[in-house]
């Protein structure tokens, strides 16, 4: 059968219970046995999301000032350093999510807990849209780098 060419947004995946081949949507993380004959991405996936998220800014940032600090002189390193330390406190338990976006994000939605509200794809920087559009609801990203700084996102609808 050899590597057969799928259509963008799927991967071949074996099945570890019963040893076939499935497809994975890589955008909605829907499965489905048939191959796909149409572009992962035609098949739908969320018209929107909602997502919180928490932004550390750096030196190198967009516009390196927030409501907590008028002149941002961190490091991109230093900013990505600290956005981990705040995953690995949300995993922990340590802190929730909101807390951590209400004290520590550089970006206005910190006095909503990071709220974003609903939206669609076209909206956001292309690395920040991507990375919402593949989370399921209540998972949160990995560190993710845009002009405005780098970001955990966690979408909840």
């Amino acid at each position: 059968m050899g590597d057969e060419e799928l259509p963008a947004g799927w991967e071949k995946r074996m099945s570890r219970s019963s040893g076939h081949h499935y497809y994975l949507n890589i955008y909605t993380k829907e499965s489905q046995w048939d191959r796909p004959t149409k572009p992962a991405e035609a098949s739908g996936g969320p018209e929107q999301v909602q997502c919180s998220h928490l932004l550390v800014k750096h030196k190198e940032s967009r516009k390196p000032y927030s409501w907590r600090d008028d002149n941002i002189t961190r490091s991109k390193e230093e900013a990505i350093e600290l956005v981990k330390s705040y995953r690995e406190q949300i995993n922990t338990g340590k802190a929730s999510f909101g807390e951590l976006a209400s004290k520590f994000s550089d970006c206005s939605s910190a006095k909503r807990s990071g709220d974003l509200g609903p939206f669609g794809r076209g909206t956001m920087q292309k690395p920040f849209e991507d990375a919402a559009f593949s989370l399921k609801v209540g998972e949160m990203s990995e560190p993710v780098l845009t002009e405005s700084g780098v970001h955990i996102i966690l979408r909840t609808a």
